[in-house]
């Protein structure tokens, strides 16, 4: 063939059949062609979109974080073949040994905070660890930098600036502080005792911060209070004396204390008989201290009246009112109670006294063991008294009116209710889902350009005292978020969740989580 015949490649053969000019691939395989050239196109659209955006799953895309440096030659530690991360071989170092509820399970994640046993259970949108925390960025990659897309793929509140659900002190709901205080009172008191011109120094006299400076300490009356209540002329007034020919009710002097003897006397073996005044059938008490041992041993004998069937709610100085899911604070109260009764039976050989010792013993037992026990279910409601007295009306009024002459002092601050002093919340922290650091918002605002709700300034300027309805404890002194919005905004201060919100529990308050986590099998 010529080299003119085969630039012509016009016909071929006798029948002169049409000659191409250039190869032609069969159908068939044109196809698997088209199809191999997709197949790789679309590899290669996946890996790129894996390196930029999906964390790199697929794809190594360099060295690990610092946090994980020693395991960069040790791809098993964390991989398993053909798979991403599991987040079983992340728990293998960040999960305790043993836990049936991880810290760090979504199932943790639901009930941090909320308390809310209904929300366990899986969930659509549930992810692994590797999903949230990037690796292979290399050394300095922060891995607790998650995107607020992964957040709102189940809180599909749209952002902070908009659609963000108030907290839940902002419906108005009263603070169950079980206290009556003034705000605006106190203050003046303070500036005036102290001298203070800055209305700061005057907040800071009470709410001390913790060594972090992210929180407050709990308020103590030692510290905080003792300064002017329950000076030294503080008295009870002249109340009747139990035993008398009409059978009312009536308070056990100190005398008969340590002449009864018995279970829960050894208090009065320490209280200076001076201090109590009788005359006749009534008897006084001056001074009186802060849990003042007389007035809480005759407030007992008076709730025991009302309810002698008072059960676990016999053992607390105080009244049940704990926020749901803080029951373990009521068990270690009861379990101090007890342990003092049994540590006084102790050092007494008497055959009765022994046999009670041994059931008190048995009974801090078996609380001491459920309160060890982070799974044990633990039940707030069992130290509640009973709705109704189990005296008749009348008797039920004289022994509710003794009960409040003899906390005339204790009424002036602490609510009084079935004989029982409230409860007093004197923890500080109000946000339960959400972090809040005072130390880093300290030198751009003032106290009360965020704690507002009670008008405090105007009061100290001179002013009136504002009314109970609008100073009181009850009243959440907090800001709304849009105070919060003034800084935090795309613009100016950080807005991503968890600029607020933490996903894990904070592990360095364990025991706190498991206290959440406590009735998951009940």
């Amino acid at each position: 063939m010529t080299d003119d015949r085969r630039q012509r490649r016009g016909t071929f053969g006798d029948v002169a059949l049409p000659a191409a000019a250039t190869y032609v691939v069969p159908p068939r395989r044109r196809r698997l062609l088209f199809a191999g050239i997709v197949l790789a196109a679309a590899f290669v659209a996946y890996a790129a979109f894996d390196f930029v955006a999906g964390g790199a799953d697929f794809v190594v895309g360099g060295p690990l974080s610092s946090s994980h440096a020693t395991l960069e030659q040790d791809c098993a530690a964390c991989h398993v073949p053909f798979a991403s991360a599991a987040s079983e071989r992340c728990a293998t170092c960040h999960e305790k040994y043993g836990d049936r509820l991880g810290v760090y399970s979504f199932a943790s994640h639901y009930l941090y905070r909320s308390r809310d046993f209904q929300r366990l259970g899986t969930r659509e949108h549930e992810v692994g660890c590797a999903a949230c925390h990037r690796e292979h960025g290399g050394r300095e990659a922060p891995l607790t930098a998650v995107g607020d897309a992964l957040c709102t793929s189940c809180h599909d509140f749209g952002s902070f600036a908009q659609g963000h659900p108030p907290p839940s002190f902002a419906g108005g709901g009263p603070d169950p502080a079980g206290l009556r205080f003034p705000h605006a009172r106190h203050v003046r008191e303070v500036m005036d005792r102290q001298g203070l011109s800055d209305l700061e120094r005057a907040c800071l006299h009470c709410h001390n911060p913790q060594p972090d400076g992210r929180y407050f300490a709990a308020i103590d009356f030692d510290r905080h209070c003792a300064a002017c209540h329950l000076g030294a002329g503080s008295t009870t007034p002249r109340l009747p004396v139990a035993g008398g020919e009409d059978g009312a009710p009536g308070v056990e002097t100190l005398a008969a204390v340590r002449a009864r003897g018995g279970l829960e006397s050894a208090w009065a073996f320490t209280v200076n008989p001076g201090e109590l005044r009788q005359v006749g059938r009534r008897v006084s008490k001056t001074p009186l201290a802060h849990r003042d041992a007389w007035v809480l041993h005759n407030l007992r004998r008076l709730r025991r009246e009302l309810y002698p069937a008072a059960g676990l709610a016999d053992l607390l100085v105080t009244s049940a009112d704990v926020a749901g899911g803080d029951a373990r604070v009521l068990y270690r109260e009861a379990i101090a109670t007890l342990a003092a009764a049994v540590a006084e039976l102790r050092s007494r050989p008497q055959g009765a006294v022994r046999r009670e010792l041994a059931s008190l013993e048995a009974l801090l037992g078996q609380l001491e063991r459920r309160l060890e026990d982070p799974y044990a279910v633990l039940d707030e409601s069992r130290f509640l008294l009973p709705e109704a007295p189990a005296v008749d009306a009348r008797r039920a009024a004289a022994i509710d009116a003794l009960a409040e002459e003899l906390t005339t002092a204790c009424r002036q601050c602490h609510l009084l209710r079935q004989a029982t002093l409230v409860r007093v919340q004197a923890e500080q922290r109000t946000l339960r889902r959400s972090e809040f650091d005072h130390r880093a918002h300290i030198l751009q605002a003032r106290c009360l350009d965020c704690h507002a709700a009670i008008p405090i300034a105007e009061a100290v300027a001179g002013g009136e005292l504002p009314p109970e309805t609008a100073d009181r404890a009850a009243i959440h002194n907090l800001p709304s978020l849009d105070v919060c919005r003034g800084c935090h905004q795309p613009q100016l201060a950080g807005d991503r969740c968890t600029t607020c919100h933490l996903f894990h529990p904070d592990v360095g308050r364990r025991s706190e989580l498991l206290l959440y986590l406590e009735d998951a099998d009940g």
